[in-house]
């Protein structure tokens, strides 16, 4: 009856994952993109991201070389360059995944699919029908209506900017906000970060949000909270940022990171009966389905847990549950974070705030030092680490993390706070020394 058992919109993460996986179950597949194979994360998002926050921590890592004995000479740093070499080699992964859909006996179109109804997809010139479709087109940054908000940039034009600014205003307070502050201010950017709220990072543990913003300004962020834009003006090459305050600064460059929301404008959803939120967001159920019972949908078009990880497994799950025969439902809880800020944070399980909430008895255990490598190097930055505990079951219900390498070993202590681990049990572990990960199973 159809052209294809599953049509996909949309080759992100999340859309890549479930068309594979789809057509390795034996189901003709099919997959639309826009713009280029590999959506926010490999265009636009976590990996141009990453490269760029390697790249900031150079110039700290010179000035650290020198308390060991290292004179490395004068350093200079040339944006284009690094610019160039990330644009190769987000185009290498784009078509390593479209080699990929192909290997896996998906058909991609290089279009745009908008939902005719409930089985109809248009391509610009040609129009096909799926059985099933998934929707998974993602997120798109959203910028406040600001006087002057068009000389603004977003997280998608920062990647491209021809020259790096000398002086930049992020607005926003959030996981791209203080990634952007801390890439932009390693590389010799004069950064000012501007958060209309009392702290960077709400909803993550108080605590770590306070220790981050200090750990921040120490190196050289200027974070100004309670401050709102109210006004943008341009004057030659600068842009003059006026705050409801009345106070103003003056900048190359101003970055807005102030959200994003689901990108399902001009889809065709109301076509084909698809009901979504007042954002956009398509709404879905415990098994991904949307309103429509032949239409799903994963990632952040759902505007639920807008992280990379998420969506791969949402379109893993989907196809396994839809194609392969073995049903399965998405877990949503002790779900690891990472935030690529300077330093790095990373948590899973719940803040002290939020477990206070759950259970009547928490018990919190934390160390603060200055990591060993910055005896000779001079650096002040410290590492701050926290586990709250469910005390009348021992078992560990968050872990949190601020310092060098803290989304790697985050991401192992995940396991334990999926398996149930206690307190005696990380205290029966024997420490990995000289370490900072050992601070995990010493506290007391």
């Amino acid at each position: 009856m159809y052209d294809y058992d599953l049509f996909v919109i949309g080759a992100g993460s999340g859309g890549v994952r479930a068309a594979r996986i789809a057509a390795g179950h034996g189901a003709r597949v099919a997959i639309c993109e826009e713009y280029r194979v590999g959506g926010t994360c490999v265009i636009r998002g976590c990996v141009p991201k990453k490269l760029l926050v390697y790249a900031s921590h150079f110039a700290e890592d010179f000035h650290d070389a020198a308390g060991f004995g290292w004179d490395v000479g004068p350093a200079k740093f040339d944006w284009a360059t690094l610019i160039a070499n990330k644009d190769n080699e987000i185009e290498r992964l784009s078509q390593i995944y479209s080699k990929n859909l192909k290997a896996s006996g998906v058909e991609l179109f290089l279009s745009r699919g908008v939902l005719r109804d409930e089985h109809t997809i248009d391509l610009g010139d040609k129009t096909v029908t799926a059985d099933k479709i998934l929707i998974a087109v993602g997120g798109w940054p959203v910028m406040p209506q600001v006087p002057g908000i068009e000389h603004a940039l977003t997280s998608n034009e920062v990647f491209h900017l021809t020259e790096l600014p000398k002086r930049v205003a992020v607005v926003g307070g959030g996981y791209i906000a203080c990634e952007f502050a801390g890439i932009l201010n390693g590389m010799g950017s004069e950064v000012s970060l501007l958060y209309r709220g009392d702290q960077i990072l709400r909803g993550f543990d108080q605590e770590c949000r306070d220790f981050l913003a200090q750990e921040m300004q120490k190196k050289g962020v200027n974070i100004r909270l309670h401050a709102d834009v109210s006004r943008l003006e341009k004057a030659g090459n600068d842009i003059a940022v006026t705050l409801d305050d009345g106070t103003n600064l003056t900048v190359d460059a101003i970055l807005y990171a102030t959200g994003r929301e689901p990108k399902t404008d001009g889809l065709g959803l109301d076509a084909a009966g698809v009901k979504v939120q007042n954002n956009g967001a398509v709404i879905v159920d415990h098994d991904l389905r949307t309103s429509r019972d032949n239409i799903f949908a994963v990632g952040d078009c759902t505007h639920r847990i807008n992280l990379t990880p998420v969506a791969i497994k949402e379109g893993h799950i989907f196809a396994d549950t839809q194609f392969g025969k073995t049903p399965r439902r998405m877990e949503y809880d002790n779900i690891a974070h990472a935030v690529f800020s300077q330093p790095s944070l990373s948590c899973v399980g719940l803040s002290e705030e939020a477990a206070r909430e759950a259970y009547f008895d928490v018990k919190i255990f934390k160390s603060a030092f200055r990591a060993l490598k910055h005896t000779l190097s001079g650096n002040e930055e410290r590492t701050f680490m926290k586990l709250v505990v469910h005390a009348e079951s021992d078992r560990v219900v968050g872990i949190h993390m601020i310092g060098p390498d803290a989304p790697e070993i985050v991401q192992s202590l995940a396991v334990a706070i999926k398996c149930g681990a206690t307190k005696a049990q990380f205290d029966a572990t024997i420490a990995v020394h000289p370490t900072a990960a050992e601070e995990f199973v010493t506290m007391r």
